[in-house]
């Protein structure tokens, strides 16, 4: 996927297609300026409207270069009530544009592998409105690095009732998407396929009889009684971090009396990833995993679809450790879900810059350098 490189004083026009949500009588700033200040802010490690406003007003005469700003730096209240009013899908389609725009897609190549997960925003509950903490179901590009779009709900058990929904803004075709067991329902497997994608999607407990079903199979074929059966094996051996993985992928079309192809029949194939672990001290640990797949894909993308999973996950991981996202007391639920989507853009921005650093230095970098500030905003050299 090749980089084409855009001026940063075209950042704002990503952002004209947005409506202003604003009574005319309180635009007396521009919505593009708040916006644009809002996103370089969290760049630059702003946790919030106040932390934006204030690093805004020590970067006036360059924000004053490419920005309107006819009344000057909006108010932290102005940015507050902004980003209050914004719906966030509105909000994140021109996030997608930017993306589309900066970036070329390979049509020749492979099917681009998307990792779907939640995370849950731990102290952004409010008790005296009898909320609970916030989720987000989020979407994401796992070979590059790419946020992709999210569903804000209420509680974890609500991923069910999410995924479809941010599956709605997500252009399927030609993806192969990666879900953990919560997304294992006949609803999600149908649209994937229905938009155009394919799947690889874990199976445990949630699902008794389908998980039983791929453990029966995957016995039988090892104890030799399906010996016809199509199969393709992959494995890969890793040392560090004073251990030995050792990895096997498994992979094998379902028969045609599979028990489960009438409830599920847009499973082609089912997938097993085990991984031997050797410590350093000589102790061994084993994982089995079991996943339904809508292709019958070779052993090594299926292990690189499998693999690939964790990327999202250390999304997360960069969101709580480096943007301290689970400290957030944003109580809001639009307010706290549009920031939560400037973060993760960010973590997009930031990770996409070649320079060898940490997602944290290049944040200081932005802040410090308003020419680094300048490439990471506009995908330069990636």
């Amino acid at each position: 996927m090749a980089t084409r490189v855009a001026n940063v004083e075209l950042i704002a026009s990503y952002f004209e297609s947005l409506s202003d949500p604003r009574h005319t009588r309180n635009r007396k700033h521009l919505l593009i300026d708040i916006v644009v200040i809002a996103v370089c802010g969290l760049v630059c490690g702003c946790d919030g409207p106040t932390a934006i406003h204030r690093w805004a007003t020590n970067r006036r005469d360059w924000l004053k270069g490419f920005l309107t700003l006819p009344k000057g730096i909006p108010s932290r209240d102005c940015i507050r009530r902004l980003l209050i009013a914004l719906k966030p899908e509105a909000f994140q389609r021109c996030f997608q544009d930017w993306i589309a725009n900066a970036l070329e897609s390979d049509e020749a190549g492979p099917a681009r592998l998307i990792a779907i997960d939640g995370k849950t925003c731990r102290r952004s509950h409010d008790a005296a409105h009898g909320l609970g903490p916030l989720h987000i179901v989020s979407a994401w590009a796992s070979e590059h690095g790419i946020a992709l779009g999210q569903v804000a709900t209420e509680e974890k058990s609500n991923e069910i009732t999410a995924i479809p929904l941010l599956l709605k803004q997500i252009e399927l075709t030609k993806t192969l998407i990666t879900i953990d067991a919560m997304g294992c329902q006949k609803d999600i497997a149908r649209d994937i396929v229905a938009g155009g994608g394919d799947f690889v999607i874990a199976v445990k407990d949630n699902q008794p009889k389908l998980s039983e079903a791929i453990g029966t199979l995957v016995v039988k074929h090892l104890e030799g009684e399906l010996a016809a059966l199509r199969h393709r094996n992959y494995q890969t051996q890793e040392h560090g971090h004073g251990r030995r993985d050792e990895r096997s992928y498994f992979v094998a079309q379902v028969p045609s009396d599979f028990v489960a192809k009438e409830e599920w029949p847009w499973i082609k194939a089912i997938g097993t990833a085990v991984r031997i672990t050797t410590h350093a001290d000589g102790t061994q640990s084993d994982e089995v995993r079991y996943y339904m797949l809508s292709r019958f894909l070779s052993g090594k993308r299926f292990g690189e679809a499998v693999r690939s999973h964790w990327s999202i996950e250390s999304m997360h991981w960069v969101l709580d450790v480096t943007f301290r996202e689970d400290d957030s007391r944003t109580r809001e639920r639009t307010l706290a879900n549009n920031l939560s989507w400037l973060r993760r853009f960010a973590v997009t921005l930031l990770k996409r810059h070649p320079i060898k650093d940490s997602i944290r230095g290049k944040m200081i970098r932005c802040l410090m350098n308003t020419q680094f500030l300048d490439e990471v905003l506009t995908l330069q050299g990636s």
